[in-house]
């Protein structure tokens, strides 16, 4: 029998918050991979992102194991069809999720060639972690509370190869703060559910736990119009090679951040000729593209949008997620650093794992 529940179908998403929530909470692994809505019926596979773009002809391997959970239940009383909602991960030869450093990797995996979709899915095997069941045979399970809900989710599961799994999950909240420390891999917060929590679709029900990491960066440069002021600041680290290199921007800041800060740093703008990034900056090649407010490219041949300034004032710089040698998303101003020496600010502050200590929750300076 067919499932109720069909494409397309918003995912219900996460309010973001910086410490742990306590209560009648179920808490979870948040995952740092793609979203996606699986689609299991006996006549096919249908594999949707968050945006209801289809995946499955880019993860075959996903298919084939989709495939086995509906042919499992075949000899069962059980219905075939299931609707689970879960996140597609990279997994090593133990199946375990990879760091998060590898999402441009898994990005890699949306290519157009079916020959190469063949070759990467033998050579950066992917699997799906379910957090959630929407619908279980014809039953539509989308009203019923969250702790029915993941009760229905591991019995669907249970037994099935680590391709298809369910998520941890656990009631302890110290062991939730350890994964916030960084104990799973491929982990970049924690999401809290509360039992009675019913799967509403594009409403920001769930509570997601991020806690941001810091780094002190080299302002090198601004983008301002007149009546907005600064609207971005372009941030660098030092390399071993004692180059300047570009990692991120910073764009949230407030309206009198923004007027403030033009008066501040004019005083420090540079010919080009005279800056570190007079040749062009660039992040090098990657899958994900240009990311809002994330570290760009510039080369002498195109118009020049941004101010150069001599690389002195140091900020401390507030982020979550790194994708290699660049912050994946804008980073936040905490405060100026004027204890701070720009050639002190090394590349090695966001390219090593950080300590736990150097995780905990910062009180964010600023707009939002």
């Amino acid at each position: 029998m067919a499932s109720p529940v069909r494409p397309p179908i918003t995912p219900m998403l996460a309010r973001l918050v910086r410490e742990l929530p306590a209560g009648s909470l179920t808490y979870e692994p948040k995952w740092d991979g793609f979203r996606c809505i699986a689609f299991a019926e006996p006549d096919g596979i249908d594999l949707r992102s968050r945006h209801d773009r289809p995946l499955a002809r880019y993860f075959p391997e996903l298919v084939v194991g989709f495939d086995n959970v509906v042919e499992r239940r075949s000899g069962s009383a059980l219905a075939r069809s299931f609707v689970v909602d879960g996140e597609i991960l990279l997994a090593d030869e133990r199946g375990r999720g990879r760091p998060g450093p590898d999402f441009a990797v898994l990005m890699s995996r949306l290519h157009p060639a079916a020959t190469r979709v063949e070759r990467l899915r033998h050579e950066t095997p992917a699997r799906f972690v379910a957090f959630d069941v929407l619908a279980d045979g014809p039953t539509d399970l989308r009203d019923r509370p969250f702790l029915d809900r993941r009760g229905a989710l591991e019995r669907l599961l249970a037994g099935v190869d680590p391709v298809i799994s369910a998520t941890p999950a656990t009631r302890d909240a110290g062991e939730a703060r350890r994964w916030l420390e960084g104990t799973l891999p491929g982990v970049d917060g924690v999401v809290a559910k509360p039992d009675d929590l019913r799967y509403e679709a594009g409403r920001r029900s769930m509570i997601k736990i991020k806690r941001l990491r810091t780094a002190d960066c080299v302002v090198a440069g601004l983008r301002a119009t007149e009546t907005r002021g600064v609207t971005s600041l372009l941030l660098g680290l030092y390399d071993a090679s004692a180059a300047l290199r570009h990692v991120g921007s910073i764009t949230q800041l407030s309206a009198a951040d923004r007027h403030g800060f033009l008066g501040e740093l004019a005083p420090l703008a540079i010919p080009l000729e005279e800056h570190p990034w007079r040749d062009g900056f660039a992040i090098g090649a990657s899958p994900l593209g240009r990311l809002p407010g994330s570290a760009a490219r510039w080369t002498p041949d195109m118009e020049h949008d941004w101010l150069p300034l001599r690389p002195e004032r140091v900020v401390e710089a507030g982020f979550d997620q790194v994708d290699g040698d660049r912050f994946r998303h804008p980073a936040r101003f905490i405060r100026w650093r004027p204890d701070r020496t720009a050639a002190s600010c090394s590349i090695d502050q966001i390219l090593s794992t950080p300590p736990a200590a150097d995780r905990e929750a910062v009180a964010v300076r600023g707009g939002t």
